[in-house]
């Protein structure tokens, strides 16, 4: 189950698809893949080496991935959104040896290049700048056959901790031959019945965890990805008519903003191919799901698990309807809810979700982080919720201060460690606020030095202050000013007690 077979029974069939009409054949992907094997080989990488990627949504993206995933090498796709030293963070962390840059992000890549000794080899896609090669002419180089002995590698994500370093999710490696898909893959392909004659629409970065397993996923099979450089809601109707998409992934920010489109501009698109619609990464307001089951049907499958693998949850749209918010049943793994003290809760009571039997994680070079997820042969990830009666899990709270902003998640703690250097500001809370486009937008609640400075001026200077250090991501977009932030004796923050003023009438702290 990899690129090769497709390439020999099948071999001008479109293994991918790109929003502005460029098809790579699966011939084609087998090709490349197999030459960027043999150039990470000639590089010096073997088993469990890694190569960090830093791109945007392009076909170079998957002969990476797939040159990696043959070489039996760690792969870590790196969102094109952070900045310099957040990058550079990851690439040490992940200790690549190699990375594959697009030239639209040349300039964080030279600010990053001399911080990045471990770094021996630094390639670059679409275009070059001195210091590094073109990653299209060193695949040239390099034969289209397979080597001798292909070993099955694997994808080595980033997610973010609560103290705002990212954290390495590195789960188990062993030697499996090419062809040989590990339990995520499995899970992916048997729960959304993707065959040959799936046509899959993947709208989403492929540095986040979904779009990659699952466009991999589809090679494997032997059916077509059609990939969109970045989202646009008509372009994505317009594909999925033009393409007769019959499985497509989304986070509920995109579902919002298909809605927003004039009534006679969604229903100008034939979406009638599909089979089905899954979406994931953040809750889906009920409202909206409610809108999109109107409008396609009941296709929709939600499903709730983490970047670790370490278990997950499913629910169709039949099931949806009867049990309204929630988020399903395990269907990889086993799911428990857990008090402070790792004691079992019953049915109906709020504590931290916790998943048994799934895959095996760790958070690499840390340890204590990986202890901390542990009770027992338990493992999770700090979400908070409840099952009912029915077994069905139901989010009700994020990971410890967790802002999820148009699924993408975002930690406050760096942006808190920056605001408070700033000369006007003695102490910061920075947390989600509801926003009915994005889920959660970022907001900061200042104690400044002196309160009489506070106003627009100063709010419009720490947010400047903010977008010059930090991805704009995790920027606030509005600050407020208060006199005293609430804190005990021993220095705690009680940041529940600010957030919940912006949450008052909401039956759950989750859009």
């Amino acid at each position: 189950m990899y690129p090769a077979v497709h390439a020999q029974s099948n071999p001008d069939k479109a293994a991918i698809i790109m929003g502005c009409g460029d098809v790579v054949t699966y011939r084609q992907l087998n090709d490349r893949s197999n030459q960027c094997a043999n150039l990470f080989a000639s590089l010096g990488l073997g088993k469990d080496d890694a190569v960090a990627l830093f791109m945007g949504n392009c076909p170079d993206y998957f002969y990476a991935s797939w040159g990696a995933q043959r070489a039996g090498l760690y792969y870590t796709p790196i969102s094109t959104h952070l900045s310099a030293a957040e990058t550079a963070y990851i690439v040490q962390n992940c200790e690549a040896q190699v990375m594959v840059v697009s030239y639209a992000l040349r300039e964080v890549a030279r600010q990053i290049r001399d911080e990045l000794p471990g770094v021996h080899t630094w390639l670059m896609v679409g275009g070059t700048v001195e210091g590094f090669d073109a990653f299209e002419e060193r695949l040239d180089s390099f034969p289209t056959s397979p080597r001798t002995r292909e070993l099955e590698g694997c994808v080595m994500l980033y997610s973010s901790g609560t103290t705002g370093y990212p954290k390495g999710i590195k789960n188990a490696n062993p030697e499996r031959a090419i062809g040989t898909p590990g339990p995520l893959e499995r899970g992916i392909m048997a729960s959304f019945g993707i065959c040959a004659e799936t046509v899959y629409l993947s709208p989403a970065p492929l540095y986040h965890a979904a779009p990659l397993r699952f466009c991999m996923a589809m090679h494997r099979v032997g059916a077509t990805a059609v990939v969109m450089e970045r989202f646009d809601p008509e372009q994505a109707l317009r594909l999925i008519e033009q393409h007769r998409v019959t499985f497509s992934q989304w986070v509920p920010t995109m579902f919002i903003r298909m809605l927003k489109l004039p009534q006679a501009v969604r229903e100008s698109y034939d979406v009638s191919s599909q089979q089905v619609a899954t979406h994931s990464a953040a809750p889906c307001p009920v409202e909206i799901k409610q809108q999109m089951l109107n409008w396609w049907g009941p296709i929709l499958i939600e499903y709730y698990g983490a970047t670790e693998g370490h278990g997950g949850t499913q629910i169709d749209s039949v099931d949806w309807l009867a049990h309204r918010g929630s988020v399903g049943r395990p269907v990889y793994g086993s799911v428990h809810i857990l008090d402070e003290q790792g004691q079992a809760l019953p049915a109906g009571e709020v504590g931290t979700v916790y998943f048994a039997g799934g895959a095996a994680f760790e958070y690499h070079n840390s340890d204590v982080k990986t202890s901390e997820s542990r009770v027992g042969n338990m493992s999770t990830v700090g979400d908070v919720g409840y099952v009912d009666e029915d077994g069905f899990l139901y989010l009700t709270d994020r990971k410890a201060n967790m802002i999820i902003c148009g699924g993408v998640n975002v930690y406050p703690q760096e942006t808190e460690n920056l605001l408070v250097m700033h000369p006007a500001v003695a102490d910061v809370a920075v947390i989600g606020v509801p926003n009915e486009d994005l889920g959660e937008e970022v907001k900061a609640v200042v104690e400044p030095i002196d309160f009489a400075t506070s106003g627009p001026q100063l709010e419009q200077e720490l947010i400047a202050w903010c977008r010059a250090r930090l991805s704009h991501i995790k920027c606030p977009k509005s600050i407020d000013f208060e006199r005293k932030l609430p804190r005990s004796d021993a220095g705690k923050l009680f940041k529940r007690k600010i957030r919940e003023r912006y949450w008052q009438g909401r039956e759950s702290s989750i859009i």
